[in-house]
């Protein structure tokens, strides 16, 4: 009988005794940097995906954002709020900040928490290309953005009229202002210190209050994959901008030079690159098109004589519309002057050389047919008095002497060609 107590007393103890650590539920933790987009829509959506399918008691976003598309937005918040788990969001890292879009996504998180010398507001919507809106147009987008940012604060328990005025106002807050304000729910050194102040928090998900457990949790990082760098690499307005310019030269040299298939290759992949990103991004179409100008005049000076006026206005347009192409607020959803100057330089000297070459060989002398004897030197091969044969290019041309009788194995210098007979005259210096 003992012995079968000592035997039993380990699985009593499994059974009955304190959960080990291995027993605690992890944590899931995504990076969120750069432009909201439908590419940040994918990540934090299967980011919370795989948070529920593993059991994880949490899902930590870790965000800096200067804000984003408003469709993309609406769309995490939407992911936010019915979510089986809770969602926390952190703006992180220090410097980080929750702008535009971002606000919202803050917001409308079940605990939403800041790291020391960050920022929070500037919500106040900006349309789609940077375009001008009427006044009844701006007014009813405003605040269809201010009552939604309204709910979304009373459903969690958060500052209303802050909500509002960071979009009607552009408002932003610290993260120690934010937390006075009750915009944000806590301050976190960092991740470690973020589930030491979230242990023991309770939060209403749509399965029913949870008690979160998270000091001693382990912390699973969501990978992102290939794919989705990928996509969040093209959706860079840098990077989509050089994919257009690249796309539009290659077509050009392939319709230039058919047969030589890899600028067009090229070409054709970039392009369809680009007009993905383009989706994803607020295009301003005006810009769009003054590039394309810029680019239809380029190719108008290899086949008109302007004397550069159209390089200069090809240059013109394009270095505006590259200024245009994403005219908003957010330094971030707008073109670099570090790849705009470059990028529209390069594609000037491409085509300043192709019309340099064009024009070059225009004005070249033909080296080949009887255009190219003209100019040659011959040797006469018997006497022209003033008839004979002259030796050219391993040839024996019948030949007729302007300039009186030239003795045989003298240098002569072809004047003209008619028919099969060459016109000569004696070369001198030769």
């Amino acid at each position: 009988m003992k012995r079968l107590l000592l035997l039993a007393l380990p699985l009593l103890l499994v059974l009955f005794g304190p959960a080990p650590a291995w027993a605690v539920q992890a944590v899931s933790l995504i990076q969120i940097d750069g432009v909201i987009s439908p590419v940040t829509l994918r990540l934090i959506s299967n980011a919370i995906d795989r948070a529920q399918a593993d059991h994880a008691q949490a899902l930590v976003v870790q965000l800096d954002t200067p804000g984003g598309l408003e469709r993309s937005m609406r769309s995490i918040v939407q992911k936010e709020l019915n979510a089986e788990i809770p969602i926390v969001v952190y703006v992180s890292p220090t410097g980080a900040r929750a702008a535009s879009a971002g606000v919202f996504i803050t917001m409308a998180a079940h605990v939403a928490a800041m790291a020391p010398a960050t920022n929070i507001g500037a919500a106040h919507p900006v349309p789609v290309g940077g375009g001008q809106m009427d006044k009844v147009s701006a007014k009813k987008i405003e605040s269809d953005a201010a009552a939604f940012a309204r709910t979304i604060a009373t459903e969690r328990g958060r500052n209303a009229d802050w909500a509002e005025k960071a979009v009607r106002q552009s408002i932003s807050a610290t993260e120690r202002e934010a937390v006075k304000l009750r915009v944000v729910d806590l301050i976190a050194e960092n991740v470690s210190d973020l589930l030491v102040k979230l242990d023991g928090r309770t939060v209403k998900t749509v399965k029913g209050v949870v008690t979160l457990r998270t000091a001693d949790a382990p912390v699973k990082k969501v990978e992102v994959g290939f794919r989705d760098k990928f996509l969040n690499v093209i959706t860079d307005p840098n990077i989509a901008y050089v994919l257009m310019m690249i796309g539009m030269l290659g077509i050009f040299f392939e319709l230039s030079n058919p047969g030589v298939i890899l600028p067009g290759v090229l070409g054709g992949i970039s392009l369809i690159l680009a007009f993905f990103a383009f989706q994803s991004l607020p295009i301003n179409y005006a810009g769009l098109l003054l590039i394309l100008f810029g680019v239809i005049l380029l190719i108008a000076e290899i086949k008109v004589v302007s004397h550069g006026v159209l390089t200069i206005g090809g240059i013109v347009s394009m270095i505006l519309g590259s200024l245009m192409l994403f005219e908003v607020p957010e330094a971030d959803l707008r073109v670099s002057w570090w790849v705009i100057l470059p990028t529209v330089g390069a594609t000037a000297a491409i085509f300043a050389l192709a019309v340099t070459a064009g024009v070059r060989a225009l004005y070249q002398r033909s080296s080949t047919g009887y255009s190219g004897l003209i100019g040659q030197v011959a040797v006469a091969r018997s006497p022209l008095a003033p008839e004979g044969q002259v030796f050219i290019h391993g040839e024996l041309w019948r030949a007729v002497a302007e300039d009186g009788a030239v003795a045989e194995g003298e240098s002569v210098k072809v004047t003209a060609v008619e028919g099969l007979t060459l016109k000569v005259r004696k070369a001198t210096g030769v």
